[in-house]
């Protein structure tokens, strides 16, 4: 069974489901409050032509979602799988984030679990780049249960701290995913 990126993934707060074209201007609604991206390493994505070009590769990388809160139905951010490794067992998720109406850990918290519980259902390892100075989004992957590993140069090719959760410690925090499909 292949990986698959962009499953629809519903929770009891969000529902997770592929990024489309047509959602640029929700998402972008949400994206140019200026102090969502203040700690980022692209701290100006909140302008109409940066956030452009990184909706496009949203759409380009086939790993995208759109948040959508379930109660209110209104679009709440995004996130995305990348960099699918079968030979390490991995996946990346990253490039998250949510209107600040919906901080403070449950949206966040059920966004990512829903991701890895379907990303541990091929993977052994989870991992999450995130920018140095970023350490909003640092606390936000420790709080999901990511381990400190060191560094690694992102996809843009910036330095950035290297978290990790595996299939293990996850099953530990939120039992079991339905199912593993191994290489």
């Amino acid at each position: 069974m292949s990986f698959e990126l962009q499953p629809t993934l519903r929770g009891k707060l969000i529902e997770l489901r592929p990024l489309r074209p047509d959602d640029y201007r929700a998402l972008y609604a949400v994206a140019s409050d200026p102090l969502i991206w203040e700690q980022h390493p692209a701290s100006d994505r909140y302008k109409d032509e940066v956030f452009r070009e990184f909706f496009r590769q949203a759409l380009d990388s086939g790993g995208a979602f759109v948040a959508i809160d379930r109660k209110s139905g209104n679009v709440i951010g995004s996130s995305r799988f990348h960099n699918y490794d079968p030979a390490n067992s991995e996946v990346e998720i990253g490039w998250t984030f949510l209107d600040r109406s919906h901080w403070g850990g449950v949206y966040n918290g059920e966004m990512k679990e829903l991701m890895l519980r379907h990303a541990f259902r091929f993977v052994d390892r989870v991992v999450f780049l995130v920018g140095p100075q970023n350490l909003r989004s640092q606390r936000a992957v420790e709080k999901i249960g990511g381990v400190r590993k060191g560094s690694r140069l992102n996809a843009e090719g910036r330095d950035s701290v290297l978290f990790e959760i595996t299939a293990s410690a996850f099953a530990e925090k939120f039992g079991q995913p339905r199912s593993r499909s191994r290489r």
